[in-house]
């Protein structure tokens, strides 16, 4: 029976890749510990119990130490001397069969554990296909290959501030359903880490899918030129689930990398958002030039001007106020206007100033759909300007404007990406 036991722990070891050697020892050293239990050995008087496991046989013998008095260190505090007695019980083999289950299971998790370390410890930031096994109220966990599997959280870190939230709002996944993630985290199971909550029950590998780098792996899977180096990703800001921005260049100059990323009708980056579930993408050119790439980076809006502060790396962004080919010039209502000035009910057809309102001209000036077109093209700067407009002195009203010379913009600055 005993040698049966052997050959058994001898074969499950080398399917496992488990040294026989540890699991022995860990054995040994199981065993010991309950044996103290089942004899009634007084450790509190410094007895202890061995265990020894013959490697030929597998038979188990069982040896209750004693310590000798003169043999106290006091520096170490304990005893440096035992007298071996053998009290090997004779159903050793019900309490060893016990401990050896438990035993092989923990070495087989901890090696599992260790390889997958081992094996993608060096691949994080790569992007990975999984399917979705299980869904919790807190992770997902998802298979990446048989006996290897991966958890993406979604903590709520409000109650839990030590834990990750890697899913981007509003999405849900379904059992068997195959999605794409980066991998961010591989715990190491041989590390001084503070262990998480259920670290046994959850994998190792944790993957993100609200990381820049899963849409710098997605174009680079739909892009030949970006995978072939033709086309470079500079940056990418990203707000999981609602909206992000490219800024590509390309070391050619006629290849276009921004043509090259959408693709013929749209279709490479199509495929991008639709692996996001609908993220809307926007692919730019970066530019050396601050100026020119916050202009870029700000499209599909035109900017007029940008003055970039050198000491604080931020820039201001100015925009044109009067468009007569504003798209939605029909469905942007105009702000309250104030009084209007003499100057303003003049019938002259000259262009209106972007302070001005169109409301203040008698309508036989100007067609109504130019009228609506004044009207959206100024409801920035009137909204702006509304902020800091005072009502003049009736006794002055004729000699005063009615809006400020240089209305104060509280528009914020644009930092640099």
């Amino acid at each position: 029976m005993a040698s049966e036991m052997i050959e058994a722990l001898t074969q499950l070891c080398q399917e496992k890749h488990i040294d026989e050697l540890v699991l022995l020892d860990r054995l040994e050293q199981s065993l010991a510990k309950s044996y103290e239990d089942v004899l009634h050995i007084n450790t509190k008087a410094g007895e202890k119990a061995r265990v020894t496991i013959s490697r030929e046989t597998g038979k188990i013998y069982v040896y209750k130490l004693v310590p000798q008095e003169d043999s106290y260190d006091e520096e170490l505090d304990a005893y440096t001397a035992y007298d071996e007695f053998d009290v090997t019980p004779s159903d050793t083999s019900r309490i060893a069969a016990q401990h050896a289950k438990a035993e092989i299971n923990n070495l087989v998790r901890n090696a599992a554990r260790t390889q997958i370390y081992k094996e993608f410890s060096d691949r994080l930031g790569d992007m990975i296909t999984g399917t979705v096994l299980q869904v919790t109220n807190e992770f997902t966990i998802l298979k990446i290959r048989e006996g290897v599997e991966a958890e993406l959280p979604y903590f709520d870190q409000r109650r839990n501030e030590n834990e990750r939230n890697e899913r981007p709002a509003g999405e849900r996944y379904a059992h068997n359903q195959r999605i794409k993630a980066i991998i961010i985290d591989v715990r190491d199971p041989n590390g001084n880490s503070a262990p998480v909550r259920g670290d046994r029950s959850r994998p190792s590998i944790v993957v993100s899918r609200t990381s820049p780098e899963l849409l710098a792996r997605l174009f680079e899977q739909e892009v030949p030129e970006i995978y072939e180096g033709s086309v470079e990703i500079h940056s990418i800001a990203r707000d999981p689930g609602v909206r992000s921005k490219v800024a590509v260049s390309s070391f050619d100059d006629r290849l276009d990398p921004v043509g090259a990323c959408v693709g013929p009708k749209g279709s490479r980056v199509r495929a991008v958002v639709t692996e996001l579930r609908g993220e809307r993408v926007d692919v730019i050119l970066w530019d050396e030039d601050p100026r020119k790439f916050v202009a870029n980076a700000l499209s599909p809006a035109k900017v007029s001007r940008v003055v970039v502060d050198p000491e604080t790396g931020y820039a201001t962004s100015s925009f044109p106020t009067t468009s007569s080919r504003s798209p939605s010039a029909r469905r942007v209502r105009t702000p309250a206007s104030p009084p209007a000035s003499p100057a303003s009910t003049s019938t002259s057809r000259t262009r209106p100033s972007p302070q001005t309102s169109y409301a203040s001209f008698p309508s036989s000036t100007f067609p109504r759909r130019k009228r609506a077109a004044i009207a959206a093209s100024t409801w920035a700067r009137t909204a702006c300007s509304a902020a800091t407009w005072h009502a003049p002195d009736p006794a002055t009203a004729a000699s005063t404007r009615p809006w400020p010379a240089t209305p104060t913009c509280p528009c914020p600055t644009t930092p640099i990406p």
